[in-house]
């Protein structure tokens, strides 16, 4: 995945339809905790054991790929607005998680 050509068609999305004038990062940041809330929606009412078995659902399955998409188009949206690369975000993060969390230290990893 080239994440600079994704942010670039997101941008040139954004343009051809007049949107830029709504992309500020507090929209951007709103739009992208509307759509991790219409994410977690889609496990609202199931068991962790049925969450694990959503690709067995076809129609549960497609709402997770299309939420899961808004989630990350909106995180690249606000992103590429900050000139903030995202790989390199990403790899930096890794990085003191790695730290922070060491193998066998018996700390749940979270961001």
């Amino acid at each position: 995945m080239d994440v600079g050509d994704i942010q670039r068609r997101l941008r040139q999305f954004a343009e051809d339809r007049d949107w830029e004038q709504y992309h500020s990062p507090k929209n951007l940041s709103v739009a992208l905790a509307v759509e991790a809330a219409e994410l977690m929606e889609i496990f609202q009412w199931v068991t962790p054991e049925e969450s694990r078995n959503i690709t067995n659902n076809p129609e549960k399955y497609s709402q997770l790929r299309e939420e899961l998409a808004d989630v990350l188009i909106y995180a690249l949206r606000l992103a590429d607005f900050a000139s903030i690369d995202a790989a390199d975000a990403i790899e930096e993060k890794l990085k003191i998680n790695a730290e922070k969390y060491p193998p066998g230290g018996g700390r749940h990893w979270s961001i």
